[in-house]
């Protein structure tokens, strides 16, 4: 993504907008007593969430289904992806686990991948630093963890699936990302409900919540309840994606 924009408040009553796709990776360290979370405080200047802390993601382009990968997304994620409404397209699933993998490593410099045969040498653009370690994405170990779409009347609308990943996937780390002028300030780990949350959006703190009741209860599975927040008649709904 670009370097922070002018500021331009965030209205409530814009025409309406169809939302875009969109993908955000939370990247877990468990090497603690507590599992930490990854999350980036956002420049004061960007019309999206200012100033909050977030997870890194962002839109998917429409050359992330034709990236290379280290190994497919698993059938169980692919499964999960399809579910609910707006229908999701199979070649749109892929798009999403490898744009979640993009943004992460375009926002914090952290790149999720493998060391990939002559593939790799095919990645320019945004997937550089992927190529320059030798590596190909790999959306094989992401977890979908939940499933929001912005109200309407917003400057901005995404429907966005929020992944999640081990740390330990970490491959390559591209220094210089994070700096006063970039879309993320700061990168912190945290432990869900400390303090640089306390002022998170409310759907950072509803995915955060989620994930936070999936690891009480063991590793990640593809077969947990997966909640998809919404707005109807003016109020936040929360379904659970069908089976």
């Amino acid at each position: 993504m670009n370097d922070a924009a002018k500021p331009e408040k965030e209205e409530s009553h814009h025409p309406y907008r169809r939302p875009r796709d969109a993908a955000t990776l939370i990247l877990i360290d468990r090497s603690y007593a507590k599992p930490r979370v990854l999350v980036g405080r956002r420049h004061d200047k960007v019309v999206f969430m200012p100033g909050k802390y977030v997870f890194p993601g962002g839109s998917v382009d429409k050359t992330d289904n034709q990236i290379p990968v280290a190994a497919p997304i698993s059938r169980e994620l692919e499964t999960n992806l399809l579910k609910g409404s707006p229908k999701t397209e199979l070649s749109r699933a892929r798009s999403l686990a490898v744009a979640a993998i993009r943004e992460a490593c375009e926002e914090t410099g952290l790149c999720l991948g493998r060391k990939g045969d002559t593939g790799s040498k095919k990645l320019n653009g945004v997937w550089q630093p992927f190529a320059d370690a030798g590596l190909l994405p790999d959306p094989s170990g992401l977890f979908l963890i939940a499933r929001a779409i912005t109200p309407p009347g917003r400057v901005r609308r995404f429907d966005t699936r929020f992944f999640t990943a081990d740390a330990s996937a970490i491959a390559h780390r591209v220094e210089g990302v994070v700096h006063a002028d970039a879309e993320l300030v700061e990168l912190v780990w945290v432990e869900i409900g400390s303090e640089p949350l306390a002022d998170a959006h409310m759907m950072t703190k509803n995915v955060l919540r989620e994930l936070d009741n999936r690891l009480a209860t063991g590793p990640l599975r593809h077969d947990a309840p997966i909640p998809f927040f919404h707005f109807y008649g003016g109020k936040m709904q929360m379904d659970i994606l069908p089976g």
